[in-house]
């Protein structure tokens, strides 16, 4: 059975943004008020925020924030025990109001002013809100939406006062107890906006773009919308398509209308338009191209309506025994899990760090992000499309059979295809969007009519989007092979027990499967623990996980097993690892009575954004582009004289040899399948000398690890060095490569929202990292900017990420600094009890085509960037890149 879904496209649900009003101040208050959507309530002594806001993230951390009695089912407990720190520990329950008041626009169709007689129409979008969320206009109750990962939409046209007047927008958020597994964030946690419009229009998501035939020298595109509001009697629907230069490329005039009907009390239009692209090219992780499908609207030979559809022209397959395809070549995915929270910024969205933490990804090799467990914020897919990042967009952790005693099985039969049909239209044109998944290790699996629920869900995919396929992230994976659930899904999603692999391939009608959720190897940042032997459920007095990556949970396993899955087999379609950042709650394995754990510790990446060792193996199989050599652990273990330490080396070279103060310790090289699979009953790391060079034997003496790499052919592919520290004397502060632009200089954009990330360490007085130093710093921010957050990955370091001061935690924690609104530079500086300061300075640019971007226009020549803003020709001419267009 082949299955082929050709695509493609996005609608990331854009209008102009001259149409969209972005809220972004409001007055919040914890707690349950009376009356406060009243028009006339005093708000004053209200606390001022801005949106997006996630209240609980400032804290205080306490082990009373979450404490349960639960047996976590899907981890295969059968007895409730105490669980702390669940979902982080912080104070996220409770009610929160937010207000604001906001001007009724003028009237503007596509931009222009018109009369007042011209009727308009006024839709609120919020992108998500935290959660079972009451929306009141001038006091009336516009819209209550329970789910708070999802975006939703209302008209308040018939709410609104009149042009040029105030209005009173209030917001109540309840989040209750025990509803959530993992810290879910609180608060207006996303972006919500004013849309306004003529009254026959483009609605918000509607339009569907597919290209049914994609080949070399062209490719059709398929356009279906649908108009809201009178028609007249002469409809018009112009849609040209723009290249990435904005060049247009095709351009197609109808004047028939498909269908028309009324739809809840609206006069709805449908339109079909074919187009052809020549030449197209192709968007992938290699080559993430984006084109832009511009829909005119005209009644009556009025322009009414201007809808931009940005999308991405790809074609997808699953071929049966073959895997994956995509642009008709092979592909697997070497993708991660993500929860929603950004670690030290909470759950609050900000486009910066989401960017960051995409840009460490994507230099480690990752191609695909799965979104757990439930519908992501726009900013997170529009980047994986513009950056190159496939996507599994999943909806649910919950269907109608309870996780969590108030999670979202209280809403299932009333909202579940809601929610479903929002997630769809929002994300079915985005290019990055590869596949749905209807859910994540649900209880309804294992029940014998489970598989109805699967396929209702699967059904309503279909319906609403047949270009993509359907997958489910499966942990009862021997009992949905016997119970039929998982033969009627269009990819098998197998949630870790990679010991039914093999079995699944044989008895799967689909002959293919996806590690829809793999390895959950735990491990702390710079921490190891002694002896180094692969165990599961390993708990060390410190709440700390071996930084070996030898230790993993119950369920789950070490990376080598899915490297081997992936590397022998082409019908296993590829993997996303658990996780790829470390998320606040679930601290497996010490969340029963564990405090003050309280963040999970399976991150390639930590919380604070660090990489851990593991993140060079990753990139040492799935980057082979970049050459990667690494060593661990560090090389300072005073009292360890003479004990083994072993060594370990992450590479993409075959060989390498490893020398301690001059002595070689001899040579390893990695095992072919056969080679390894000889030793599997003799050697307990048979399966990683596959993947990893090893040293078992080494007994720890002060002075120099090094190590040096060979190619195949013998040549010499690198060294490293790592050194025994001396006392700790300095404070210093470095920035990574994803970071450094415009000619290596860190440099900012200065609308008020750009993030720069600074890795705080300590060394001696040659230089040399103190990997164990855990001095309180201190922080100072000056200038053109503000002081954000600061985090170190420790999972059980309370220290709150607002205040400017943090521990050091294996030596090393980050800052995070935001720009403000204007140019110029700022200061970042630390200090420390007895070690030397340091001080890092950041220019804050423009960075952008500032007034052009707003207007949704492209520069054509490096003068109308001058005349736009200087401080943006001065930026990109220091870059040296020529302008989109010129």
């Amino acid at each position: 059975m082949r299955r082929t879904f050709l695509f493609l496209s996005l609608c990331v649900g854009l209008v102009f943004p001259v149409f969209a009003q972005e809220l972004e101040k409001a007055r919040f208050m914890k707690g349950d008020v009376a009356g406060a959507e009243s028009v006339g309530f005093d708000d004053a002594k209200w606390q001022e925020v801005v949106i997006p806001h996630d209240w609980a993230i400032y804290g205080p951390f306490h082990r009373d924030n979450d404490l349960q009695k639960v047996a976590v089912t899907q981890n295969g407990e059968k007895v409730a025990t105490w669980k702390t720190g669940r979902s982080g520990g912080l104070p996220w329950a409770g009610v929160g109001w937010y207000r604001t008041h906001f001007v009724t626009p003028q009237k503007q169709v596509c931009g222009q002013e018109v009369a007042d007689s011209v009727p308009m129409s006024y839709v609120l979008q919020f992108d998500g809100a935290m959660s079972e969320a009451r929306v009141y206009v001038n006091g009336k109750e516009a819209i209550f939406w329970p789910y708070g990962y999802n975006t939703f939409q209302v008209d308040v046209t018939h709410l609104m006062n009149q042009p040029g007047e105030d209005n009173v927008l209030a917001v109540r958020l309840e989040n209750r107890e025990q509803s959530h597994r993992w810290y879910p964030g609180a608060g207006l946690y996303r972006h919500f906006r004013l849309i306004t419009r003529h009254q026959t229009h483009i609605p918000v998501w509607g339009t569907y773009l597919t290209t049914p035939h994609v080949e070399k020298d062209y490719a059709t595109v398929h356009l279906e919308g649908r108009i809201e509001g009178p028609v007249g009697k002469n409809l018009r629907v112009v849609t040209e398509i723009t290249s990435p230069e904005g060049k247009v490329a095709e351009v197609v005039n109808t004047e028939r209308t498909v269908t028309q009907e009324t739809m809840e009390g609206r006069i709805v239009t449908s339109f079909q338009q074919n187009l052809v692209v020549d030449n197209p090219r192709l968007w992938s992780p290699e080559n993430p191209t984006l084109y832009e499908a511009h829909t005119h609207v005209y009644v009556d030979d009025k322009q009414v309506d201007t809808y931009v559809t940005r999308f991405g022209i790809r074609s997808i397959e699953l071929v049966p025994e073959k895997g994956f395809f995509l642009n008709g070549k092979s592909t697997k995915f070497k993708g991660v899990c993500l929860h929603h929270d950004l670690g030290p910024l909470g759950a609050a969205v900000n486009k910066s760090a989401i960017r960051h933490q995409l840009q460490l990804l994507k230099a480690m090799g990752c191609n695909a992000v799965r979104t757990s467990h439930n519908m992501p914020t726009p900013e997170l897919v529009e980047l994986c499309d513009e950056m190159g990042l496939m996507m599994m967009v999943e909806n649910f952790d919950e269907w109608d059979v309870a996780k969590c005693k108030n999670g979202y099985h209280r809403f299932w039969k009333e909202w579940a295809e809601k929610d479903m049909v929002n997630m769809l239209h929002h994300y079915r044109n985005n290019p990055s969007v590869v596949m749905w998944s209807i859910g994540n290790e649900v209880p309804s699996q294992g029940r014998k009519d489970g598989f109805k629920t699967a396929r209702w869900l699967q059904d309503i995919c279909h319906r609403e989007d047949p270009s993509r396929p359907v997958t489910c992230g499966m942990d009862q994976v021997w009992t949905v092979l016997r119970n039929g659930f998982v033969s009627i899904l269009d990819v098998p999603g197998f949630n870790y027990r990679t010991q039914y692999y093999l079995e699944g391939h044989e008895v799967l009608p689909q002959r293919f499967l996806l590690g829809s959720e793999t390895a959950s190897t735990v491990s702390s940042r710079g921490t190891y623990h002694f002896p180094v032997v692969l165990k599961k459920q390993v708990e060390h007095p410190d709440h700390q996980s071996s930084g070996y990556d030898v230790e993993a949970c119950s369920w789950s396993n070490v990376p080598d097993e899915d490297f081997a899955l992936a590397e022998d087999h082409d019908w296993e379609i590829g993997q996303f690892v658990w996780t790829g950042y470390d998320y606040l709650g679930e601290p497996s394995p010490y969340d029963t009575d564990a405090w003050p754990s309280h963040s999970s510790v399976f991150g390639i990446i930590d919380l604070a954004s660090l990489p851990k060792d593991r993140y060079y193996l990753y990139r040492s199989i799935w980057n082979p582009e970049v050459p990667t050599l690494h060593i661990l652990p560090h090389w300072t273990w005073p009292g360890r004289e003479g004990e083994v330490t072993p060594v370990f080396v992450y590479t993409n070279a075959p060989e390498a040899e490893l020398f301690l103060n001059g002595k070689s310790l001899g040579r390893q090289r990695k095992l072919s399948k056969a080679e390894a699979e000889r030793l599997k009953d003799k050697d307990a790391f048979w399966l990683q000398r596959r993947y990893r060079l090893m040293w078992h034997d080494v007994k720890y003496e002060p002075g120099e690890l090094r190590v040096v790499a060979y190619h195949a052919d013998g040549s010499k592919a690198g060294e490293q060095v790592v050194r025994t520290a001396g006392k700790p004397y300095a404070l210093k502060l470095t920035m990574n490569n994803e970071q450094l632009t415009m000619n290596s200089a860190a440099v900012l954009k200065a609308d008020g929202q750009d993030l720069a990330y600074v890795t705080v360490s300590v060394v001696d007085k040659d230089g040399n990292p103190c990997p164990t130093a855990t001095h309180l710093v201190n922080f100072k921010v000056k200038g053109a900017g503000h002081f954000r957050a600061a985090a170190n990955g420790d999972a059980t370091c309370l220290d709150l990420f607002h205040l400017p001061q943090h521990h050091l935690f294996a030596g090393q924690c980050t800052a995070i600094v935001q720009s403000g609104e204007e140019k110029g530079q700022v200061v970042l500086e630390a200090s420390a009890k007895g070690l030397k300061s340091a001080r890092l300075t950041l220019e804050v640019r423009c960075g952008g085509f500032c007034h052009l971007s707003t207007k949704n226009l492209r520069p054509k020549s490096w003068a109308e960037i001058f005349l736009c803003c200087p401080c943006c020709f001065e930026s990109y001419l220091l870059a040296g890149s020529i302008p989109s267009g010129g």
